[in-house]
């Protein structure tokens, strides 16, 4: 239900569109008729050994050394030294670890008798022959400051890794605790040592094998009959390639999928639906990441911090997390939720107000035109909003905004593109204004704020116009290195402070991971990682 008549005449339109699919322009007829391949019977029958996931495209390339793959696959292909926890880090491949005085050396003691899914043993030197792939493709990893810190790495016998930095790196045990790209791969299935070109087959040391796929319509994946940990209770999960929202709900209501799962594969709409149903169950995570704007510093008017500032004041976002999420999203009144590590900052958040939004552009020199537009030295308040064309939600909060913002004076532009334009712009720097989100758990704050420093995604384009930003990136770059939490913690406290102040960010939301399923399946939870889908953890009812 829209609680806000504010909202309603542009977001009725708007929401019927969402609830008819969020994908619909991606959907074709073989989607359907793969959903509809498996009758109920069939289905009823296969659910104790066999569980039916849904996916809105392909696997795609699940070389973990690179960034094209699915991440819930590669979860369930590969893993990593260490694993993160809710209580922190636990042992995986590496059985322990210890760590120099100077937090210089990690010495890691392998885990005895792991074989990768092709027979090879997963031993020190097979963990350094992943580790040379990796650094000899180093340029596509400086998003990771370690990578930058890198000495050396040496197997210094078969159970023995160690890992020596040119300084102390805090976040060291996270960045190898995350898939990519310090997953393992078998040196068998390299293409001459080396993975930044592809590999020869997916072959890890995970809980699962890819049996079986074909290209936009399924993939198979059953257990690894090598796999050195606990035994998983489903012994195959098939992937079906629905992109049709509304088709993939179909066959979940139709028995013929088991599971739904993953901040973008849900809406609110569907989650609304389920709450008091007999035979579908629906979970949600806590906030994961945070849906936001990035202004750019460097555009003409958006330089101008004052008009930022009217642009925090000026965004309703209650309205926007009751009208457009029904709630399940949290209006977000900062970069990063307080409950990140380290986030729990004493700062203010800029309250809904229009007429302190108003008194910040006047007194800025922006007076209305004669077409009801403000300007300034010849200088029209217009601006562009660059979103993702895949995704309806951004364009219904970007036409929102458009609304609210023209009560201001302000001409908005909305723009959509498609995924990969809209990342190489983002990039580049060629926006006014773009849709953003937070790395999320267990990447923030961390490689959020170091991924700042450089050309990653739009967040280093968009401050280039600060005063601050070498004063920021130093800052980060302390940050990564101190050994005190108390000192990191206070430099956090001062660059969250700058970056809030500045107001290049415009948090919307507080995003969370969704799942819907069929009642018999037990145990579907979330992990630390908003990208895995734990289908190892998961059981059907006896």
């Amino acid at each position: 239900m829209i609680t806000k008549n504010a909202i309603k005449p542009f977001l009725i339109l708007s929401i019927i569109v969402l609830v008819l699919g969020i994908f619909a322009g991606c959907s074709k007829t073989s989607d359907v008729e793969t959903a509809s391949n498996l009758n109920t019977d069939e289905a009823t029958k296969m659910t104790r050994e066999e569980l039916v996931f849904v996916n809105f495209r392909d696997i795609r390339d699940l070389n973990p050394h690179l960034y094209a793959g699915e991440m819930y696959a590669q979860e369930m292909l590969y893993e990593t030294l260490v694993t993160i926890s809710k209580d922190g880090y636990e042992p995986c491949l590496a059985e322990s670890w210890k760590i120099s005085k100077d937090g210089k050396v990690y010495t890691f003691n392998i885990r005895k008798n792991v074989y990768f899914s092709d027979g090879e043993i997963c031993d020190a030197h097979a963990i350094k022959a992943n580790f040379d792939a990796i650094i000899e493709n180093k340029e596509r990893h400086t998003w990771l400051e370690m990578m930058n810190l890198l000495v050396s790495v040496e197997a210094t016998d078969e159970n023995t890794l160690m890992i020596t930095l040119s300084s102390p790196y805090y976040p060291m045990l996270t960045e190898l605790g995350v898939t990519r790209p310090f997953a393992m791969v078998s040196p068998k299935a390299m293409i001459n040592g080396s993975t930044k070109d592809g590999v020869q087959e997916y072959i890890g040391t995970g809980s699962y094998i890819l049996k079986e796929f074909k290209t936009d319509e399924y993939a198979i994946f059953e257990k690894n009959p090598l796999y050195w940990g606990e035994e998983p209770a489903i012994d195959k999960i098939t992937v079906k390639v629905i992109p049709d929202n509304q088709t993939r709900i179909l066959a979940l209501e139709n028995g013929e999928i088991d599971l739904i799962y993953g901040k973008n594969m849900i809406d609110a709409d569907t989650i609304n639906k389920y709450v008091n149903s007999e035979e579908i169950e629906i979970a949600l995570s806590k906030p994961t990441s945070t849906r936001q704007l990035l202004m750019n510093s460097k555009s003409p008017v958006l330089g101008d911090i004052n008009v930022r500032k009217a642009i925090q004041h000026a965004t309703d976002k209650k309205m926007i997390s009751d009208g457009i999420f029904y709630g399940l999203e949290e209006p977000a009144d900062f970069l990063f939720s307080k409950t990140v590590p380290y986030c729990d900052v004493a700062i203010k958040p800029y309250e809904y107000n229009f007429q302190e939004a108003v008194k910040l552009l006047e007194e800025s020199g922006w007076v209305v035109g004669n077409d009801a537009i403000r300007e300034k030295n010849g200088q029209k308040l217009a601006f562009d909003i660059l979103y993702n064309s895949d995704s309806v939600t951004e364009k219904i909060i970007s036409e929102y905004i458009q609304s609210q913002y023209s009560k201001l004076g302000m001409s908005v532009t909305i723009k959509g593109e498609e995924e990969q334009s809209y990342r190489d712009n983002m990039k580049a720097g060629n926006f006014d204004m773009v849709f953003n989100i937070s790395w999320g758990m267990p990447y923030d704050p961390q490689s959020s704020l170091s991924a700042m420093q450089r050309p990653v995604y739009g967040d280093y384009a968009a401050q280039q116009g600060l005063e601050d930003k070498t004063h920021l990136d130093d800052m980060i770059s302390k940050i990564m290195v101190s050994t005190s939490e108390e000192e990191r913690q206070k430099l956090y406290n001062e660059v969250l402070s700058i970056l809030h102040e500045e107001a290049i960010y415009l948090p919307l939301t507080y995003e969370c991971n969704k799942a819907v399923f069929t009642k018999d399946l037990n145990n579907v939870v979330f992990t630390q990682s908003q990208y895995e889908v734990p289908f190892a953890m998961m059981h059907f009812k006896k």
